[in-house]
């Protein structure tokens, strides 16, 4: 069954990280940070959403499964992992290297910060890769290291200082982005669909089988907009050449063959998580989008 995996559970996989660092959960007024190499990393992590943040700086070969798709690590790259989105890693080279840094919300809140977790590179249903070269690898290798000396040092103010190197990595890494790639709404059309989008994107990933989709429907997305739904389906088909329909239709076959792919959950169990109120439905509806039945598809 899929679920969440906690800085508890991350422990208890890596145990030397904890037992070594015993300042490396701050009081819980302040949440919690770490920041490691990856050579002590697994040469697999198993597919699950995790409760907190995550960067890597990657070096080393491997194929990341992020969400429904599978990404191929050629080459040194920098991957932001977000709390909502489930993945698992499985390496395909000997040699692993690299960095790796996690923390909580609290932690950045601490502060009153919260300009980490609202960069677009935390944002559901983007990319979380970006290939770096020497030049870049050189740079982010020095930042890593100086946020491993930070987190063994007696400064005072040490937090704020570590919450100021992840930023730092951030913004480096912003700038790897294509400009055109920066958000920009120059139309209304193109703020309504991409508040729509957003709120889509929101709903995924089911990740318990006690909780059904709340949002199954345009009327349901326009309602919670507080717009009327034609115009919301103006909007989104003006800005991505669909209607409103497609991309939830599309989003929640998507999910559906994470789940058949990720879970041992039953059929029926998926049918309902994804709002079917019968498994014939989600049988008739998966069949209609892929040609194939979810227990084909599963097999």
């Amino acid at each position: 069954m899929q679920r969440s995996e906690t800085l508890a559970d991350f422990y208890k996989r890596y145990p030397a990280i904890y037992q070594t660092q015993p300042g490396a959960v701050p009081h819980q007024a302040l949440g919690a940070f770490n920041v490691n190499s990856r050579d002590s990393c697994n040469r697999y992590a198993p597919y699950n959403r995790r409760d907190y943040y995550k960067i890597s700086l990657i070096i080393g070969q491997g194929n990341l499964y992020y969400a429904d798709k599978t990404i191929e690590i050629d080459r040194t790259a920098l991957v932001f992992f977000n709390p909502q989105v489930p993945y698992a890693w499985e390496a395909t080279s000997e040699k692993q290297g690299g960095y790796f840094c996690l923390f909580t919300a609290d932690f950045i809140h601490a502060q009153g910060n919260v300009s980490i977790l609202e960069s677009p590179l935390f944002q559901i249903g983007g990319s979380p890769v970006f290939f770096i070269d020497k030049k870049q690898e050189v740079e982010l290798c020095a930042i890593f290291e100086k946020m491993l000396a930070e987190r063994d040092s007696e400064y005072i103010y040490k937090y704020d200082l570590l919450r100021t190197y992840v930023n730092l990595v951030i913004h480096e890494a912003m700038k790897f982005r294509p400009m055109d790639t920066q958000h920009h709404h120059p139309s209304a059309s193109s703020r309504i669909a991409s508040l729509f989008i957003e709120l889509l994107e929101r709903q995924f990933p089911v990740d318990s089988i006690e909780h059904s989709l709340k949002l199954r429907t345009a009327n349901d997305y326009a309602s919670h907009l507080s717009i009327h739904p034609n115009h919301l389906n103006r909007a989104v088909r003006d800005v991505t050449g669909k209607t409103t329909t497609e991309h939830i239709t599309g989003r929640i076959v998507k999910e559906a063959k994470a789940l058949l792919m990720h879970t041992d959950w039953s059929v029926a169990e998926i049918a309902y998580c994804l709002g079917f109120e019968y498994p014939a439905y989600f049988n008739n509806f998966f069949k209609k989008q892929t040609t194939l039945t979810p227990r084909s598809f599963r097999k």
